[in-house]
């Protein structure tokens, strides 16, 4: 069929629009493969007189935003990966209810008691004068706080339901305070450590050193008034102190033992070699040890003064 000029105008008309469209030239998912804001291949001109087609503009590729570099984990410390340089700490500016909170108290230790075994001084006077009256201490204050001054402070605290460490607490103290009254002079410095008991009746007239082996005291009296005390200690089973009444026979200062070889200051004989004088075993030892039949002596000076006092023939009363 013959076509004049217009019907082949006409097919090339349509021959671009189908260039136009694509269909042919681009393969269905070909364009996916193609780098971004690449154009397609302009397909190649039919024959015949076909118009030049306007060229599709050039896309602009849209400026992407590369993400920050993600931070890397630490790596190991080795020789040949050790930073020069060590990272700064990072240090957090908010505070943790911790920081804010009350801090926890430490834990509280005991209190150091007030007294205990060794001290010395007034108040263990009057800790052993507060005893006394409560019935837990059978001595008279001596100022020292020795094993009779603990055992009597336990037993006080088992009575009152406290620990019996044998040392005064400030519980221990308020406890015995509360149930005690406050000393007097003469509670506080009797004239001997241990009570003087009341008198035998045959000392109640005359000058007589008036000797208690219960009490283990000696007590000065003229005319049943006491005039000095002191702690005395006596004869052991195999050398017993006699009893009775006697009187003083002589004195001797300076007198030494001839038959036990033993210094006897300040004696005064009562009963053959048996005298009161002064002991410096006693002093040192206490009760722990006897005399050979003597009425011991440990208070230097208390004695010193007796002897200046005692006349020969004034009566001495062993009970």
């Amino acid at each position: 069929m013959a076509h004049g000029p217009r019907s082949r105008a006409a097919l090339a008309a349509v021959a671009v629009m189908l260039l136009g469209a694509g269909c042919a030239a681009d393969p269905a998912g070909a364009r996916s493969h193609l780098p971004a804001g690449t154009m397609s291949p302009a397909a190649p001109p039919t024959a015949g007189d076909a118009p030049t087609p306007t060229p599709t503009p050039t896309a602009t590729p849209t400026p992407t935003r590369t993400p920050p570099p993600a931070p890397s984990a630490p790596a190991a410390a080795s020789p040949t990966s050790r930073s020069p340089r060590a990272e700064p700490v990072e240090r957090s500016t908010t505070r943790t209810p911790e920081a804010s909170a009350t801090p926890t108290p430490s834990r509280t230790t005991a209190a150091p008691p007030m007294l205990r075994e060794g001290a010395r001084g007034e108040k263990v006077r009057e800790l052993q004068a507060r005893l006394r009256q409560a019935g837990h201490f059978d001595l008279n204050p001596t100022g020292y706080y020795g094993t009779i001054t603990s055992g009597s402070v336990s037993a006080f605290q088992r009575t009152r339901g406290l620990p019996a460490s044998g040392d005064v607490t400030r519980e221990t103290w308020d406890s015995l305070t509360a149930r005690t009254r406050t000393p007097t002079r003469q509670e506080l410095y009797p004239p001997t450590t241990r009570p003087v008991t009341e008198p035998d009746p045959r000392c109640l007239t005359g000058r007589v050193m008036c000797v208690s082996k219960e009490s283990r005291t000696l007590v000065w009296m003229i005319d049943g008034r006491a005039l000095s005390a002191m702690d005395v200690r006596f004869g052991s089973e195999l050398t017993p102190t006699r009893e009775g009444v006697f009187a003083v026979s002589f004195k001797s200062r300076h007198h030494h033992s001839t038959l036990y070889d033993t210094p006897m200051p300040y004696a005064m004989f009562f009963s053959g070699g048996q005298a009161v004088h002064y002991s410096a075993d006693f002093a040192a030892n206490g009760y722990n040890g006897a005399s050979h039949g003597c009425v011991n002596v440990r208070d230097k000076e208390k004695i010193a003064t007796l002897f200046d006092q005692v006349e020969p023939g004034d009566k001495v009363i062993v009970y």
